[in-house]
């Protein structure tokens, strides 16, 4: 076995894992803020007078009545079901994928000598060393006392900086993938630093007999909180690879940031029907963000002559079959990369407008430039799109 073949498989199965836990942990997330937004308050059948809020609802055939309390029950049942593991192995699968996927192949995915003179070593330093120093920073600032809108004005401005400053360092896809990951591990930490040691110390102090402190629970309720915003920006940079015009322009930041709020208004949204409350206005800032990007971001005609099937296939042969091809010679695919087999005058004309996308529009192929094409013939592959893509 070829050791691409062994990382394809290695791939594989982080990346199956990573979403099987992410599911488990998003959906975790999704309904305890769903069920803290319903409950009934004061509740409506409290089992207790230290029930702060209940809810009764219908799933799978049977009721449930969740009741949540002000700060603790007089007396911890048992078992008590934590929720912690799923943000755990998601980061873990996570970083193990990056690591792989990113890492493994830094000077195709994450370095871009067009963007910044930065080596393979320097671009993997650098991107470790942004996961702690972004959790530090944004903890320090949820410990700062600030209001909350003073809390959300700063966080956007830091935001909005690293989207510039991570598309100034690292080529475009790895710029997305590296927000995703930072941002990931800011929910992960918050699970790990904050949420899960202050419902220990609400635990130990029931143990010990002691009263709980509120602002424990208050304080993990915070982190909770913010984890739920921030669900929907993660989810888009982990599927933004697929969708090469979005990260391969010169406004790869602002795409980024803007998508990042589209994300927030649409889980406010949700947040907001859950409190049976309109926000409609989320909902269409967020449509209108989608809109103005598809508009801006629309492939442009080149400009220039035509060009015969024979000019382009030349440079087909030349620069795209190494990977793309039944039998690939290129060490980094096994196999036709993305299914894409540009053998025979056929496939080359069903696979068209693909290739005038990443090879002209986007110019994200080949891949990390790995076969030097050059730009005049990018300008003979346009020309024969433009003539209609002919096949003989």
């Amino acid at each position: 076995m070829t050791e691409a073949y062994v990382l394809d498989w290695v791939n594989l199965a982080l990346r199956f894992a990573h979403v099987i836990t992410g599911i488990a942990w998003i959906g975790s997330s999704f309904y305890f803020i769903w069920l803290d937004l319903r409950l009934s308050v004061p509740p409506r059948n409290p089992e207790s007078p230290e029930v702060a809020g209940d809810l009764w609802a219908v799933h799978g055939g049977g009721f449930y009545h969740a009741q949540k309390y002000q700060v603790a029950p007089g007396t911890l049942p048992e078992p008590l079901h934590w929720f912690k593991w799923e943000a755990y192995f998601t980061w873990i699968t996570g970083f193990l994928l990056f690591t792989v996927v990113y890492y493994a192949n830094a000077g195709a995915l994450l370095v871009d000598p067009a963007v910044a003179p930065v080596g393979e070593a320097m671009a993997i330093a650098a991107s470790v060393l942004l996961l702690p120093a972004g959790w530090f920073l944004y903890d320090g600032l949820c410990r700062s006392g600030l209001s909350g809108r003073a809390f959300l004005g700063v966080g956007l401005v830091l935001v909005l900086a690293l989207c510039l400053g991570l598309t100034q360092l690292f080529a475009g896809r790895g710029a997305f993938l590296q927000a995703g990951v930072m941002l990931g591990t800011l929910m992960a930490a918050n699970v790990w630093r904050v949420i899960i040691p202050s419902q220990k110390a609400l635990v130990a102090a029931k143990e010990r007999g002691e009263p709980a402190d509120a602002a424990l629970g208050l304080r993990a309720k915070q982190r909770s909180v913010h984890n739920n915003y921030l669900t929907l920006p993660v989810v888009f940079t982990m599927i933004s690879p697929h969708f090469a015009f979005l990260y391969a322009n010169e406004w790869n930041w602002l795409v980024l940031f803007l998508v990042f709020l589209a994300g927030a208004f649409i889980r406010h949204w949700f947040n907001l029907r859950n409190q049976d409350r309109q926000g409609i206005g989320w909902v269409i800032a967020a449509l209108a963000i989608g809109v103005a990007l598809a508009a801006a971001l629309a492939p442009r005609a080149p400009a220039g002559g035509t060009a015969t099937f024979a000019e382009a296939n030349r440079v087909i042969q030349a620069r795209c079959v190494a990977c793309h091809s039944a039998s690939p010679t290129h060490p980094t695919a096994p196999v036709a990369a993305a299914g894409v087999m540009l053998d025979t005058p056929r496939e080359i004309a069903a696979w068209a407008a693909r290739i005038h996308e990443r090879a002209v529009v986007t110019r994200t192929m080949p891949l990390a430039n790995l076969t030097a094409m050059t730009e005049e013939e990018r300008d003979l592959l346009a020309g024969w799109f433009a003539a209609g893509a002919p096949a003989e």
